[in-house]
């Protein structure tokens, strides 16, 4: 196995069986033996303490799939982690043994057009944790790269640096979105990513945010999170026109930027018809692989569509809205689990089921 999973040469030596949860079958997750690959000069071994369940975990296992990503193979899940180092390559200088790290899930080649850009995250021969073919981090102990590793401050917490990759999403949405504090923004969707979403826009000076969604509980969430407006809505296409009408008025301003978290005909219609002429789109969900949406009447009021995949150079900026407060992600997670095959199937149906578990954390 080597760096993301990959085949290759002799597993490292190490004292324990490295064990981690393995997705075998449709519904089915078992704890097996994970070797390790070799350490690399400008790697680290990392003792995993906190890995979070995203919905693409959940996707994968109940459906073998995420978008165009097939299992095709077992494969080790999970990519919201953070962990203690255990390990150093030689060539390592910024790590040393017991710093505790988050770590970013995605080894892009570094070589190509987009790497070299800066887009790394649409290189092409990204290796992701938990992403077929490319094992997971839901393990005791993973190897990766030292750059991808970033220490955590002494007032951050490992559940805290695991939670760095969803807040990444919600990162780099804001920045893709150009959002700031002249900017009055709309969240389709309230889940996890919307609720991050929602709190990186207001690390980045949003004044007046409204947020929306089809479930009460995670509306309470979000009101509770500091979202000014909240807007129960259906799953109807017909509704639009009445809910866009109420999203207004609750946000009392023209709405710059919507941030779609589903990804649904419906939230993009909504998305489209409730933002201002000028204004932008971000398309940051992806529930609907082919979405049909009124395209020609927001391209009159040249409503901008950006899209959103992933994130790039956003540990360190999630780690100092962590470190000065000016996030807290702490009320996000509400279920916690160990690491036992019960635990683990519970953890995931927990999650699966939605209702009122918004981040589900594994304390390894």
């Amino acid at each position: 196995m080597g760096k993301g999973g990959m085949s290759q040469g002799e597993g490292s030596k190490v004292e324990e069986e490295n064990m981690a949860a393995w997705l075998v079958g449709l519904n089915t997750l078992k704890i097996q033996p994970f070797p390790l690959p070799t350490l690399g000069p400008h790697d680290v071994r990392v003792r995993m303490k906190a890995v979070g369940i995203c919905g693409s975990d959940v996707h994968y296992l109940k459906t073998m799939r995420c978008a165009d990503f097939i299992v095709k193979e077992p494969m080790v899940i999970g990519h919201e982690c953070a962990g203690i180092v255990e390990e150093v390559g030689e060539g390592v200088k910024h790590l040393v043994v017991g710093d505790r790290v988050a770590l970013e899930p995605g080894i892009s080649c570094w070589r190509c057009n987009l790497c070299k850009e800066g887009r790394y995250n649409l290189c092409p021969e990204m290796k992701f944790f938990a992403t077929p073919p490319v094992h997971g981090s839901l393990a005791n102990q993973v190897v990766h790269p030292a750059d991808l590793c970033f220490k955590l401050p002494e007032n951050v917490s490992l559940e805290e640096g695991a939670m760095c990759e969803p807040l990444s999403v919600g990162v780099h949405a804001c920045r893709r979105a150009e959002v700031g504090p002249e900017t009055n923004v709309l969240v389709m969707g309230a889940g996890p990513i919307g609720l991050v979403t929602m709190l990186a826009a207001r690390a980045f000076g949003v004044p007046k945010i409204v947020i929306v969604d089809v479930d009460d509980n995670r509306l309470s969430v979000a009101k509770r999170l500091g979202a000014d407006g909240i807007v129960k809505v259906t799953t109807s296409l017909e509704d639009v026109g009445s809910e866009v009408e109420q999203i207004k008025k609750a946000i009392g301003s023209n709405i710059d930027v919507t941030f779609d978290c589903a990804g649904f005909n419906k939230t993009m219609s909504t998305a489209l018809a409730a933002t201002r002429c000028g204004g932008k789109v971000c398309l940051v969900g992806m529930g609907h692989g082919i979405m049909t949406v009124p395209l020609t009447p927001a391209a009159a009021r040249e409503v901008d569509v950006v899209g959103v995949f992933r994130y790039k150079n956003t540990w360190p900026l999630c780690l100092e809205f962590l470190t000065s407060g000016k996030i807290d992600v702490k009320p996000l997670i509400t279920h916690r689990f160990g690491f036992s095959q019960k635990e683990v199937e519970d953890a995931f149906e927990t999650s699966a089921r939605g209702s009122n578990a918004i981040k589900v954390m594994f304390n390894l």
